[in-house]
């Protein structure tokens, strides 16, 4: 009775003296988590390019990593550098076109509109409505706390630097990844080896597939989309192209898209008079703001075979839990449970088969 005693007394210590070094491991490297994450993720997404850079360097690891990690800046810090540069250079044209909504008045609305069948009339005395009271209206009572607005994103942008380090960092991390991968890959293989010998290491895989698929559904996808809707600003004349396209691909990454950009663009300039311009963008946004549902599925395919509101579900769901590295995280907790679930669910008719008497 007593050794009984005092083996448990020594597995409850035991187990205490590992909960807290596992704690006190993630309270220091809590820093690095997140950075961490990232570049774990941005590796397995491009790691069968890093191994055909390889192959053209003459299988040499090392001039592979530099270019690799040379292409992830230009990636990730170029453009973030660019665009918070644009919105500081231009801040006080955004304070004083911002200040100048007050004096906009709405022409009056174009022939083309009340033309339209079912809802032109009605669309035309909204348009009269808004050009006669409601727009001047509604600027004098936005104007005074347009000034504060815009302090308070000039003071957010301000904060730069930390995001630049973090970038930075993550940016250190994966060329470390990339230079020792296997190795990496192996002990999480083995990882999960241990945790459940016979789905453990079939998850790992699981794990680095639904990485790639979101990386090329949502990341491609949201860059391509992005780069549509700068080139139709841009095409159009709207100001700002650069600061808007970089927001775009923002909103894209968080599976919100261009139209939230692209639309007040367009009512723009139909308000300033540009009635050709606006109705081109208006059919350029009609084409890349539906692009994404067919381009976002083929890409998601090509790296897992997983149901596609799962990884919506993922993404959208991830991004809300943990913030924008929940993009990549939500997707692979939830492909890895739907796996082993769907596997559990497929063994047990087996497993009655062999026990029934027939």
């Amino acid at each position: 009775m007593r050794e009984g005693r005092t083996e448990l007394a020594r597995t409850t210590l035991v187990v205490l003296f590992i909960g807290t070094l596992i704690l006190a491991s993630v309270w220091i490297l809590r820093p690095f988590i997140a950075p961490m994450i990232w570049a774990a993720m941005i590796v397995v997404a491009t790691w069968p390019l890093m191994r055909r850079v390889q192959a053209r360097l003459w299988q040499r690891r090392a001039l592979a990593v530099l270019v690799m990690t040379l292409g992830l800046l230009l990636v990730f810090v170029v453009p973030l550098t660019l665009a918070i540069t644009t919105i500081v250079g231009h801040a006080d044209e955004i304070i004083a076109w911002a200040r100048g909504l007050a004096t906009l008045q709405l022409p009056p609305p174009p022939e083309w509109l009340r033309a339209l069948p079912l809802f032109g009339e009605s669309l035309a005395h909204l348009w009269q409505t808004l050009a006669a009271e409601g727009v001047r209206d509604l600027a004098l009572r936005a104007e005074p706390y347009v000034g504060q607005i815009a302090k308070w994103f000039l003071s957010e942008v301000g904060s730069f630097g930390i995001v630049f380090m973090q970038f930075l960092l993550t940016v250190a991390l994966a060329a470390v990844l990339y230079a020792d991968g296997e190795s990496w890959a192996g002990w999480l293989r083995r990882f999960g080896a241990r945790l459940a010998p016979q789905r453990g290491e079939e998850a790992v895989a699981l794990a680095g597939q639904a990485i790639r698929g979101v990386a090329l559904g949502v990341v491609v996808t949201a860059l391509l989309q992005s780069l549509l809707g700068g080139i139709g600003l841009a095409l159009a004349g709207i100001p700002f192209a650069t600061m808007l396209t970089a927001l775009m691909f923002m909103l894209c990454i968080a599976q919100v898209g261009v139209v939230p950009v692209l639309v007040p663009a367009v009512i723009w300039l139909y308000w300033s008079g540009s009635d050709g311009w606006g109705t081109f963008l208006l059919l350029w946004t009609v084409f890349a703001g539906t692009i994404d549902n067919v381009i976002r599925p083929f890409l998601i395919k090509q790296g897992a075979d997983l149901p596609l509101l799962l990884i919506f579900a993922g993404v959208i769901g991830g991004l809300f839990a943990f913030g924008l590295v929940g993009i990549f995280v939500g997707p692979v907790v939830l492909a890895v449970g739907y796996t082993l679930i769907d596997a559990w669910v497929r063994e047990k008719p087996a497993a009655a088969g062999r026990d029934d008497p027939r």
